[in-house]
């Protein structure tokens, strides 16, 4: 009988709803790890009340011993926003030979930004026939909605997106990761400023692996990747949001002033050798009451089509996404493998098991 067994790696505000839906779509929930005391051996369900499972978290310093006992067949991992902030826990599953999936935004295609610690984490899935990869919203919202709408399309010469979500949704690491909180001049010295550098500075920054790219530098990778399109050069530029008022931030725990960045807007533009231009841009900020997630995409040539999604539930949708994936990632080569490898995401009507190959 085909089973997915899966371990849980990071118990917050995202794995209410992987671990719920994972349950539900017939896999098994073996076990969970964080680095929170606050939540270290709690069952899931003392965290959440709607995850129906008596699985206690552990220690993610265990992380390894106990892959090696409970034998899951993947991880999901909702932790942090940056490759190398994954990268540890990414090396023990290759290492164990299990497969992971994260929801890190720089895993979506994470070649083009730290080629190094990817191409080591490809090696050692690859040693233990496992796959490594990274989903979540952007895999349908900014990666295959847009390959699917130049199916329909005869000539593309740009593609423009952009995408607006409430870092208040996703924890305190994303937050920061936007600047939320910082004041401007904090902003332009530890956001901004990596920005000011020519291309010989970013490209010894990525080969070091140490740049911190935003969210759409991964994405323009994936959908030249996708396209099949060769990539000429690519930048980015992050710009701090800020309101006229005062507003509180219950994950930052503080009220951030107004004037003082309250997120970031950053716009990576890429050039291709075959003239398409991807110009895409992602703000994440922390919403004031007038503010709504909203996901919109031009795709510019012959004809123009626009396709434009407002208050789509972001976390939700991310979640469902994870899970969804599940058997692709299975089923998959080994390696370090970006989803634009496998199939279209199709709605799971049966329980996941069932689509195992």
């Amino acid at each position: 009988m085909k089973e997915i067994k899966v371990v849980q790696i990071g118990c917050g505000k995202m794995s209410r709803y992987t671990m719920r839906y994972l349950l539900e779509k017939g896999c098994e929930l073996v076990g969970a790890f964080d680095i929170n005391e606050k939540v270290i051996d709690k069952s899931v369900m003392e965290l959440f009340s709607e995850v129906n499972s008596n699985v206690v978290v552990e220690d993610i310093h265990n992380l390894e011993e106990r892959l090696n006992e409970l034998k899951p067949n993947i991880a999901i991992v909702t932790t942090m926003s940056l490759l190398n902030d994954v990268y540890d826990v990414l090396h023990i599953c290759a290492k164990c030979g299990v497969n992971a999936i994260t929801t890190c935004e720089e895993a979506f295609d994470p070649y083009n930004s730290n080629p190094v610690k990817t191409n080591e984490l490809d090696r050692l899935a690859k040693e233990n026939n496992c796959t490594i990869t990274g989903s979540g919203y952007q895999d349908v919202f900014w990666g295959n909605l847009i390959s699917i709408l130049g199916g329909a399309t005869f000539k593309i010469t740009e593609i423009k997106g952009s995408s607006s979500y409430n870092v208040e949704d996703y924890g305190i690491a994303l937050a920061e990761a936007h600047g939320a909180g910082l004041t401007l001049d904090e902003f332009d010295k530890k956001i901004a400023s990596v920005d000011r550098m020519s291309d010989e500075e970013r490209q010894k920054l990525i080969s070091d692996g140490v740049y911190s790219p935003s969210y759409m530098w991964n994405v323009n990778g994936w959908l030249a990747s996708k396209l099949g399109l060769n990539v000429t050069s690519q930048t980015q530029k992050c710009i701090p949001t800020t309101h006229h008022d005062d507003i509180n931030s219950d994950t930052l725990g503080m009220v951030v002033k107004k004037g003082d960045a309250t997120g970031m807007s950053a716009v990576v533009t890429t050039t291709t050798k075959e003239g398409i231009t991807i110009t895409s841009e992602c703000i994440g900020k922390v919403y004031s009451k007038d503010d709504f997630d909203k996901n919109e995409w031009t795709l510019i040539g012959e004809p123009n089509t626009t396709v434009v999604i407002n208050r789509p539930q972001t976390v939700e949708l991310t979640c469902a996404t994870i899970v969804n994936r599940l058997p692709d990632v299975i089923n998959s080569r080994p390696g370090f493998v970006l989803t634009s490898e496998m199939d279209e995401l199709n709605y799971r009507v049966k329980p996941l098991p069932e689509y195992l190959k």
